[in-house]
């Protein structure tokens, strides 16, 4: 079917669930180092405390998406029904994790929340690859980092934002998570759920023929065959597939040591904190939230200007630009002194961030075939898991015994990793053959 050509409106509404569950992923991403950190971790522990995060999206990306593409519910169609459920049970859980009493309950709360947070995540990837022809999905995926910037901005703004203007409090005491925190958390609650809300009830999706609806009223599915169909769809991966995976295995890495070492890093060399007591230690954290607000309006703004720059540039080459810009903010990190400069640092990673979330599911929605769109998405997204694991069960010992404990180092590290991304984008071919041309190798 040729796919009609989809108003603003239409593609901000097919779109608008993403400010919801990036809202949730922002406060999580922001303060889960610190809240481990008030719980009473220790520093080379930070990074296995993260793993919660990558081992779900390993696991439940790649099931959604293969159960997803298998589904056709007649009010809610396709993606719909894995949206909603995952927004409740993340309300739920965003609920929950900000009273977690101890370092382990706060960890395992994170299992829970992560796993629900990919079950809506994920189809609203493979969402845009359904909705949108090939000449309008850069937009469609641009209008996803418009609204992954917008909620990040707010959601890194909140705990600062409650404290000073609601008065509530932002201290910990006897180790436990400061209110102003918990507060977050619960808004976040109701902004996730309300904006999945949003897109079930204002977009549509594009039925099943009858032949196709008859399929998946016959279809079977055991977990052999979703084993199965994992197993043959790494191995046959389109080759620009592969291009692209790694450079999302070189890319994301450093954003997740950012996300694990830049707040508390923070605090502790540049607010020169001796302890988390300390009301520095506070006073960094939430600076640290105000800068990764500029970061995200950064990427809110700066996705408005996509269009062009790949109209001007190409998909490929604005991807590797932006990469670059990204690696010079992290890798400056250690050179700034005056918190102030931290929103020129941040503000480059927002450019690169912009990018991260558009430009590699705009080269890839096109190499891929549309009965396959969710399971593929959700098989790249083991080249962002992977490394993550990797970085939760290694980099702790690497900062403890080559870093010394040095959580600014482990920032910088994720900047030299990102510019290896940008030259691997070389590589990454943007014409490609459709997925007609590809289907005979990865269909089974």
């Amino acid at each position: 079917m040729e796919k009609p050509r989809l108003s603003f409106w239409q593609i901000w509404n097919m779109c608008f669930g993403f400010f919801g569950i990036q809202f949730g992923w922002t406060l999580q991403m922001n303060n889960m180092s610190a809240i481990y950190q008030y719980l009473g971790a220790e520093p080379d522990k930070i990074a296995g405390l993260w793993l919660a995060a990558p081992m779900t999206g390993l696991i439940i990306q790649p099931i959604v998406g293969y159960l997803s593409d298998r589904t056709w519910h007649p009010k809610l169609g396709r993606r719909r029904p894995y949206f909603m459920i995952g927004a409740i049970l993340s309300s739920i859980m965003l609920l929950i994790m900000p009273n977690s009493p101890s370092v382990w309950i706060a960890a395992g709360s994170l299992w829970i929340l992560d796993s629900s947070i990919n079950i809506s995540m994920e189809p609203f990837r493979a969402f845009v690859g359904d909705k949108l022809s090939e000449k309008q999905q850069s937009f469609g995926y641009a209008m996803q980092s418009m609204f992954i910037g917008g909620a990040s901005f707010i959601a890194g703004f909140l705990p600062m934002l409650l404290n000073r203007y609601f008065g509530i409090n932002n201290e910990s005491v006897n180790n436990s998570i400061p209110d102003n925190i918990r507060w977050s958390f619960y808004i976040g609650a109701f902004a996730f759920f309300l904006s999945v809300l949003y897109t079930v009830m204002r977009a549509d999706e594009y039925p099943p023929d009858e032949k196709e609806l008859d399929k998946l009223r016959a279809q079977k599915i055991s977990p052999m065959d979703i084993v199965k169909e994992i197993f043959q769809g790494i191995i046959n991966m389109p080759s620009n597939m592969k291009r692209l995976a790694l450079v999302q295995f070189l890319t994301w890495p450093g954003l997740f040591l950012m996300w694990f070492y830049y707040t508390p890093s923070v605090a502790n060399y540049i607010f020169k904190a001796t302890s988390t007591s300390d009301p520095n230690y506070t006073s960094g954290v939430e600076f640290a939230n105000m800068t990764y607000s500029i970061e995200n309006l950064v990427t809110f703004l700066f996705s408005f200007t996509l269009p062009f720059w790949v109209g001007f540039l190409g998909k490929r080459n604005t991807h590797i630009v932006c990469l670059f810009i990204g690696a010079l903010g992290l890798f400056s990190f250690q050179y700034v002194h005056n918190p102030n400069y931290l929103f020129l640092t941040m503000g480059m990673v927002g450019i690169a961030w912009a990018s991260i979330l558009s430009m590699p599911y705009s080269l890839l929605a096109g190499t891929l075939p549309p009965q396959k769109m969710g399971f593929y998405m959700g098989v790249f997204n083991f080249f962002i898991v992977i490394p993550e694991i990797l970085a939760s069960l290694f980099f702790g010992w690497i900062l403890k015994n080559w870093l010394d404990n040095n959580m600014m180092l482990g920032v910088v590290t994720g900047g030299i990793l990102m510019a290896l991304a940008a030259l691997a984008c070389f590589f990454v071919k943007e014409n490609v053959p459709q997925f007609q041309e590809e289907e005979s190798k990865i269909s089974h």
